[in-house]
């Protein structure tokens, strides 16, 4: 009150026990905290003409896509400029009462909270509603909402934006309808507007990508029937007269045809349709990013956010509560206090999810190869493998034990964040972002990263396998590589998260859906700010999680989409659901929150820059290292040829056979007790995965001439594909320019009334001070005593 707010206070119609104070905010006050806060208004009406978009054309079939023009009106356009109390005269000020927006009262008003001083002890003072709040003393602070979500409010003047939101946007309808972002800025702010901007330019972007993606999936399965490599596996002739090595000391010898239908399935995923779609996600991530700058520029101006100065935020009450050891930042004069580095937990972290993938598939491994739990079952022996079972099973397993770790790395964490005692809120967001997306990084691709790139590298070969910690022998990959198992594990992990995520959504709607029924009756008798009591509080954090979840889909979209073209789908389909959900819960479930102002996307933005430049390196190493597209290519010209030594014409045929190398089992040791008891009749030999020279050559077992020329094909192709791409993104990024050139021009427009209306107003003030005054003074007096003025206000 001493600060010029108005409070009046009502006791609850519902429980008499508590007691809300309705804040009101005059003109005065209004007047002065908006040039205190830099608010923007308007000055006069955008006189630049818009430029025709390639899409009006087609505008007769696009509006559909867009909300009601009838409901959601298009916003008036404006040039703006920081408020200033004193020239009043030069704002485009219509109404006073409607001058200022919600968002903007809402706004200044919690500025006026949240620095306001309550007790003074001493040198001590105590100031904020946030401490008030933590502290128990009042139960929450919020904005109203301005009517009902369902019903037309019946208020005189009551523009009912919520209601036009839910109809237009949060509806389940709607889901194909383009987001009215200047009315869920209007309405929520700017940090609410560029989340669900950002979401919704995500997934725009995401429908080429699954377009391309199913495209490279439809032309693996039709060529899955055709490839020459599967028909040699499949071959009674070929694959079912060729015995493999056992693939661990208590394995069995197993027949290379039993692996058909995963060699089938292989071709789906690894094929020339592979290498193109990588390639061409590399490109995507690098539009996606500079087009995003671009949007955000056209935001930012849009929604006066250019050049934002944000006013120092005052000291979290946890930090003023538990700090007592400080230091000074050497550049800003801030005390902070120190905090220590999470780097070896995350490091422990990931050689203790290695350690137990290995664990897994060894013991998977020697249960699915020797019992005969299968026998009685033919029809599912037929589909279903060894290598097949222990692929989905440790995956599935792999699922579980991420989502335990989830909630460990998440409660680390924010332990690690709060005793590190950010001063702000700001700071305490952008510390936790780091570690949570650094935790959640290591647990959701860690097994990915292994699959990839570990197993199947370093197994040697039957007579002298490898072994991790003297015990466990590293595992090998399927005749056909790893990439069809990095392919489910991908599928498990991103298709259960998102199945998670939606369940936990259903459940948390219908159970405040059925609260909502029952309290429906006492609405038409309980006023407004009790009504929104009743809502759910925004957490803490705000949209932290949902750009958390976001990111982690948008990594697994780029990183390993070399393995599986589904992802940009199935990531497509998760987001149209996911926007209206979010929707649904800020208009229908979440008390309205305080608006903030916000530039960007703040600390994800270097987050997605880094995802996009590891996503090229990691696609290529997939192409080269866990696919047998470099194999194949290199046999294709330099090892295959049709008889009659016709050299220029090139073949896959003989590519399985190329690939196997021989062993002769009598070369097994005798402590590998299985193997020798179920030495297999008649046969002297098996074969195994690798490049290396046969039994009986001076350098049997040592890798041959055609290993090396694998190995220089594969880091040939990584170092040509990564430059490539490299070339063509910094490529992109400087021709693509930031900032649209229409925007760059608006904005110097802007400047430049300002300056005008700034000038002008000195101009006028100092000519009405020029006139020769009544008391006989000259003007030349009164000029310098203006000037002298002048130059004291300055």
């Amino acid at each position: 009150m001493n600060m010029g707010m108005e409070l009046e206070a009502v006791k609850s119609v519902m429980d008499e026990g508590v007691v809300f104070v309705k804040v009101h905010m005059p003109w005065k006050v209004l007047c002065t905290y908006a040039e205190v806060l830099h608010i923007k208004v308007p000055i006069q009406p955008n006189d630049m003409a818009s430029r025709p978009s390639m899409w009006d054309c087609i505008s007769c079939f696009t509006k559909h896509f867009y909300p009601n023009e009838d409901l959601i009106r298009k916003e008036p356009e404006f040039f703006t400029a920081p408020f200033e109390r004193d020239r009043q005269e030069y704002f485009h000020i219509k109404d006073k009462d409607h001058f200022f927006t919600p968002s903007m009262r809402s706004r200044m008003a919690f500025y006026i909270l949240s620095s306001a001083p309550y007790e003074i002890r001493g040198n001590i003072k105590k100031f904020g509603i946030n401490k008030l709040l933590d502290s128990g003393i009042y139960k929450a602070a919020y904005p109203l909402h301005d009517c009902r979500f369902n019903v037309r409010s019946q208020e005189e003047g009551c523009p009912n934006e919520r209601l036009l939101l839910y109809e237009e946007w949060a509806h389940p309808k709607n889901f194909y309808k383009v987001q009215p972002f200047d009315l869920i800025r209007k309405y929520f702010g700017e940090k609410i507007g560029i989340y669900f901007a950002w979401l919704g330019f995500y997934t725009f972007m995401l429908a080429l990508a699954a377009a391309v993606g199913l495209a490279c999936f439809f032309y693996g399965y039709r060529t899955q029937e055709t490839s020459t490599w599967s028909k040699e596996v499949c071959d009674p002739e070929i694959g079912g007269k060729i015995v493999m090595c056992p693939q661990c000391d208590l394995c069995k010898y197993w027949m290379l045809n039993s692996t058909c239908d995963t060699s089938k399935k292989l071709c789906i995923f690894d094929n020339f349709g592979t290498l193109v779609f990588a390639v061409f996600m590399s490109v995507w991530v690098t539009l996606f990013l500079e087009f995003w700058k671009r949007y955000q520029a056209e935001l930012e101006y849009d929604w006066d956010t250019v050049e934002f100065l944000e006013q120092e935020e005052p000291p979290r009450p946890e930090y003023e509560a538990k700090c007592i050891y400080e230091r000074k930042n050497p550049i800003t004069g801030v005390e902070n206090t120190p905090y220590s580095c999470s780097i070896m937990l995350i490091l422990a972290s990931i050689v203790a999810i290695i350690v137990y993938r290995l664990a897994v598939f060894f013991a998977l491994s020697i249960k699915l190869r020797n019992t005969d739990e299968l026998k009685n079952f033919e029809p599912i022996k037929e589909y279903v493998t060894p290598q097949m079972a222990t692929s989905v099973t440790a995956s599935l397993i792999s699922f579980v034990v991420i989502m335990i770790l989830n909630i460990l790395y998440e409660r680390v964490a924010i332990w690690i964040t709060d005793f590190e005692l950010p001063r702000t809120r700001t700071d305490y967001e952008n510390s936790l972002t780091l570690k949570m997306f650094l935790f959640q990084f290591v647990n959701y691709y860690s097994s990915c990263f292994y699959i990839a790139f570990v197993k199947g590298k370093a197994v040697g070969h039957p007579g002298a396998p490898v072994y991790l910690l003297g015990k466990y022998r590293n595992e090998e990959c399927d005749p056909g590589g790893c990439l069809i198992e990095l392919t489910t594990q991908l599928s498990i992990i991103m298709g259960g998260k998102a199945i998670l995520n939606n369940i936990q959504e259903v459940l948390w709607l219908k159970n405040h859906m059925s609260r909502l029924c029952c309290g429906r009756a006492a609405e038409k008798v309980t006023p407004r700010w009790e009504q929104d009591y009743k809502l759910q509080a925004m957490s803490k954090l705000g949209l932290f999680y949902e750009y958390l979840e976001m990111v982690i889909q948008f990594g697994f979209v780029t990183l390993f989409v070399a393995s599986f073209p589904l992802a940009p789908a199935l990531a497509l389909l998760n987001n149209l659901l996911e926007i209206r959900v979010d929707a649904w819960k800020f208009v229908t479930q979440f008390r309205r929150i305080v608006p903030e102002k916000c530039q960007d996307i703040g600390a994800w933005q270097p987050i997605l820059q880094g995802v996009a430049i590891l996503a090229v390196a990691t696609n290529a190493m997939i192409i080269a290292f866990t696919s047998d597209m470099i194999p194949r290519l290199v046999y294709y010209w330099s090892f295959s040829v049709y008889p009659y030594g016709d050299h220029n014409n090139h073949s896959m045929q003989g590519f399985i056979n190329n690939s196997l190398s021989y062993f002769n089992i009598n070369d097994f040791h005798n402590t590998s007790i299985g193997i020798v008891n179920e030495e297999p009749q008649n046969i002297t030999f098996c074969r195994y995965r690798d490049y290396r020279f046969p039994p009986g050559h001076p350098r049997q077992y040592e890798h041959n001439m055609l290993y090396w020329h694998v190995i220089a094909a594969k880091m040939a192709f990584i170092i040509v594909v990564e430059h490539i791409v490299y070339f063509t993104k910094f490529i992109l990024a400087y021709v693509i320019p930031d900032v649209p050139y229409a925007v760059k021009e608006q904005i110097k427009r802007e400047k430049y009334l300002t300056q005008v209306i700034l000038h002008e107003t000195k101009l006028k003030l100092m000519t009405k001070r020029s006139v020769p005054p009544a008391d006989g003074t000259t003007a030349n007096e009164e000029s310098i005593v203006t000037n002298e003025e002048e130059d004291d206000d300055c």
